[in-house]
């Protein structure tokens, strides 16, 4: 089972939060997109004819391509790698993008069956902030036309933690999330990235962040408010309805084989990894020349073991102590029950026969009970491992 991600770094707009790689260099789509097929051709070992379940379009602004665009790269796809009949196949889209024709083409004239649509917030003051392209009239607006056009399966990403978001406030974005009737929710605490434009706005005291406190309440709300909808609070920031989680996601977090087409895209089978250059033009560049463009890192097994204490403890089925032997021996397990027992005892993991997972306590200071965890690479001497 293997998974292919594919980066549309382009934007017509720099979000002021954003740190993944884009430009807006939007006049380089054409020959972009034939260095992802030659890319794509290229690779098309990397899975060893893995059944392909998932593909995602992420980015940048991935619902800047036509349908035309799209549907083209998927067929592409399809011809080279083994894709399930029933493959989960997710378009990352802008509100402003995904006008009524727009998503009518994009459902009768591709495959794509899942939307995850950037709203942010509902808040036309923190859309202006967060440096985004539409309006709360919008985010509502594209809702109706996805579910007019025939998209039955439709996540929403919302940002807490923003400047000025109190409690109440936060409460009304979920109320309108959920009253639009979605099967899915991202919703991240907004954390300021060095060198975005509200890492700037912060060191020049233009805006102040929410206390730690007030954060907490609103992640409460979140996971409060979710369960009462009917949602499974399945990863840290991620919701779903019955039938409606991530496969895509999913996939990361339980470290299946996937291949990352494009600048800044990762790619994992298990044994190794390799991210590419993340410079359109050198990757464009660098596929016309038959140039390398990526680069590679054998995983040892701290690493790995690493690894997977932070992509399984971020969801709800959490870490096995079964999978830890299997995987690693039984001197990681040893480790792991050592270190983790401090967090069984202070009510933020759980206990259940020797699976481990967080409480909704525990998510929220998640990244201080994961840095706790991680094993360093000089531990390879004490534990005997080659």
């Amino acid at each position: 089972m293997a998974g292919i991600y594919v980066h549309i770094p382009f934007c017509k707009k720099l979000c002021s939060y954003c740190d993944f790689y884009k430009c807006v260099q939007t006049t380089r789509i054409p020959s972009y997109i034939q260095a992802l097929h030659k890319e794509l051709d290229e690779r098309r070992e990397y899975l060893l004819n893995e059944e392909v379940l998932t593909i995602y379009f992420g980015g940048g602004t991935p619902s800047l391509l036509t349908p035309l665009q799209i549907g083209d790269l998927l067929n592409h796809i399809n011809r080279l790698y083994r894709v399930a009949g029933d493959c989960e196949i997710t378009l990352e889209a802008n509100p402003d993008d995904l006008s009524a024709s727009y998503l009518r083409e994009l459902h009768e004239g591709t495959s794509v069956n899942r939307l995850s649509i950037g709203v942010q917030s509902f808040n036309d003051d923190d859309l202006k902030l967060l440096n985004r392209r539409h309006n709360a009239g919008d985010a509502e607006a594209c809702m109706l036309n996805a579910r007019k056009a025939g998209f039955n399966n439709i996540s929403m990403d919302l940002i807490y933690g923003l400047p000025g978001m109190n409690p109440a406030s936060w409460r009304q974005q979920l109320e309108k999330a959920f009253a639009l009737e979605i099967e899915h929710l991202s919703a991240y605490q907004l954390t300021i990235e060095e060198g975005t434009g509200l890492s700037r706005q912060l060191k020049q005291g233009m805006i102040t962040l929410p206390e730690e406190e007030i954060c907490a309440e609103q992640f409460f709300i979140l996971h409060e408010m979710a369960l009462a909808k009917g949602f499974n609070h399945y990863e840290i920031s991620n919701l779903a309805r019955d039938g409606f989680i991530s496969r895509h996601n999913s996939g990361y977090w339980q470290q299946q084989n996937y291949l990352g087409a494009g600048p800044s895209a990762h790619s994992y089978n298990g044994k190794s990894r390799q991210w590419n250059i993340a410079d359109v033009q050198q990757y464009i560049r660098a596929l016309e020349n038959h140039v390398e463009y990526a680069v590679r890192e054998e995983l040892s097994d701290v690493t790995r073991y690493n690894e997977y204490l932070m992509v399984s403890l971020r969801t709800s089925t959490g870490a096995d102590l079964q999978v830890i032997n299997e995987n690693f021996g039984t001197l990681f397990v040893e480790q792991f029950t050592r270190d983790i027992q401090r967090f069984v005892d202070s009510g933020h993991v759980v206990n259940e026969n020797g699976r481990y997972y967080m409480t909704p306590g525990g998510w929220f200071i998640s990244d201080y009970v994961l840095t706790r965890l991680m094993m360093e690479e000089k531990q390879d001497s004490l534990l005997n491992i080659p």
